[in-house]
């Protein structure tokens, strides 16, 4: 399995942030893919996840209500949304497959395979 986060770049505070996770090598559509972030000089944070079989999303706490997961009919990419966005939101954004779904997902710890991240700067 191979997964990409893309679209970072430079971003206006208050404005919105969109990525997108390519990926490849599923060998069947019950996968989950898990988002994460990490802002300079800090852990790891857990974004939330996307169940590609049932659609379904799960957000940390932290995010929810300014995070939202989608993809379109080919269920590739899967797509965040991030509005409104502040300094805060700078970091490095990572989506990987992880073992479950729900708020195990959140953790580190069942991330079956890592992707390549983004990074987004959010300028004020």
């Amino acid at each position: 399995v191979q997964l990409v986060a893309s679209g970072g770049g430079v971003v206006q505070a208050g404005g919105s942030l969109r990525l997108s996770c390519t990926f490849s090598g599923f060998q069947t559509d019950d996968y989950v893919i898990a988002w994460f972030r990490q802002a300079p000089g800090k852990e790891r944070e857990a974004l939330g996840c996307f169940a590609a079989k049932s659609g379904g999303t799960f957000y940390a706490n932290s995010v929810k209500g300014r995070v939202t997961f989608s993809t379109v009919n080919a269920k590739n990419p899967v797509i965040l949304q991030m509005s409104p966005i502040s300094s805060g939101d700078t970091g490095v954004y990572y989506c990987a497959s992880s073992f479950y779904f729900g708020r195990r997902c959140l953790e580190q710890r069942y991330v079956a395979k890592w992707g390549k991240g983004s990074l987004v700067t959010v300028t004020s």
